[in-house]
C-alpha cells in the first residue's frame, strides 16, 4: 500500500560529496525527503522556493559559512522556526557557542553517527511542530502574540500576528523590524521593572483602515519582550460588545480589556477605577453573560467581536 502521509523535508548543506551521499542514504532510508545544497548561496536560493522542515548545516564552507547562513535565516521571520543542526569537525567550546548564538538548535561533530543524527532530527522536528501548533492555537483563540528585542526586531510571531503586521507595515516581510517610535517605546517598557502592561501603543498607517495596538505582556530574559497585537478601534469594539451583549458602557469597557488579556489591576489603571469597582463590574458581566469566570467571558467577547 502506498502511503500518502507527507514526508518531512531535510535540507543538507555541505560541500563534501561523500558526506552528502552518506547523509542522503541515511535520511531517505528513514522515510524523509532530502534536499542538497553544496554551498551557502545555493542553500539560500533553494530555501526561497521550498521551506524545509529541518536543516543540517556544515559550519565551515567556502564563501558563506554555516554560521552566517544561519544568522540570515533566523532574521527571516517566515523561516525562524526551522531548526538548524550544525555539523562540523570543529569541537572547541567556542565554536559550539558560536553555532548556538547564530541560532542553531544543536551541534554534532564529525565523523557523524547516522543513527544518532536521525534521533536528533526527530527530536527537533517534534519540538518545532509543538511550537508551531501552540502558535497556531493562540491565533485560533484570538491571541495574536509576538516577541521582539529592545531594538524592535521581531524574534517570533504567531501566523496571524505576522499577517496583521504585514498589512500595516509595507516593508515588514523584508526587515521584520518595528518602526522607530515602537522601538523607543520598547526601550522604555524594557527599562521598567516590571514592564508596564497597562499601556498600549497604537500601530496604524494613515492610508489603512486597519487599526492595531501593541501591548506588553511580559519580559522574557534580558532582551525578549512578549507582546500582544490587538486589531480594531477600541471605541467601535466597545460599542459592539455593549449592543450585542446588552451591557452598560462601563461594563463593555471592562470586558473589552479583559478580552485583551489585561489583569483586573491593569483594567483599573486604564479606566481609572479602583480594583474593587472592576470586580463589581465583572460580577455584573458574569451574570448578564451567564458565565462563571473571566476566561469564559473573554472567550465570549472574542467570539462576539470576531462575528461582526
Amino acid at each position: 500500500m502506498v502511503s500518502h502521509e507527507p514526508r518531512d523535508i531535510v535540507l543538507v548543506v555541505d560541500d563534501s560529496p561523500n558526506m552528502l551521499r552518506m547523509l542522503t542514504d541515511a535520511i531517505e532510508g528513514a522515510g524523509m525527503t532530502v534536499l542538497v545544497a553544496l554551498d551557502g548561496e545555493q542553500a539560500l536560493s533553494l530555501i526561497e522556493r521550498i521551506t524545509p522542515d529541518v536543516i543540517l548545516m556544515d559550519a565551515v564552507m567556502p564563501g558563506l559559512d554555516g554560521f552566517e547562513i544561519c544568522r540570515r535565516l533566523k532574521r527571516n521571520n517566515a523561516l525562524s522556526h526551522v531548526p538548524i543542526i550544525f555539523m562540523t569537525g570543529l569541537s572547541e567550546t567556542g565554536d559550539i557557542i558560536k553555532g548556538l548564538d547564530a541560532g542553531g538548535v544543536d551541534y554534532v561533530t564529525k565523523p557523524i553517527a547516522p543513527d544518532e543524527l536521525l534521533a536528533r532530527i526527530r527530536v527537533h522536528l517534534s519540538n518545532a511542530r509543538i511550537s508551531q501548533s501552540a502558535r497556531a492555537a493562540l491565533d485560533a483563540s484570538g491571541r495574536f502574540l509576538l516577541a521582539a528585542n529592545r531594538a524592535g526586531r521581531i524574534l517570533w510571531s504567531t501566523p496571524q500576528a505576522t499577517k496583521l503586521l504585514s498589512t500595516i507595515l509595507p516593508d515588514f516581510n523584508d526587515a521584520y523590524v518595528l518602526p522607530a517610535h515602537i522601538q523607543e517605546w520598547l526601550h522604555q517598557s524594557a527599562d521598567r521593572k516590571p514592564p508596564n502592561t497597562s499601556e498600549g501603543m497604537r500601530l496604524d498607517a494613515p492610508d489603512s483602515p486597519i487599526k492595531l495596538e501593541l501591548s506588553v505582556i511580559s519580559q522574557i530574559g534580558s532582551d525578549e519582550i512578549l507582546l500582544r497585537l490587538i486589531e480594531g478601534d477600541p471605541n467601535n469594539d466597545q460599542l459592539v460588545l455593549r449592543n450585542k451583549l446588552q451591557l452598560t458602557q462601563r461594563e463593555a469597557e471592562v470586558l473589552l480589556w479583559i478580552a485583551r488579556g489585561k489583569s483586573n489591576r491593569d483594567v483599573a489603571e486604564i479606566l481609572t477605577l479602583s480594583p474593587r469597582t472592576v470586580n463589581k463590574h465583572l460580577e455584573q458581566i458574569f451574570n448578564k453573560l451567564g458565565v462563571e469566570n473571566r476566561t469564559s467571558a473573554a472567550a465570549l467577547a472574542a467570539r462576539t467581536l470576531g462575528a461582526r
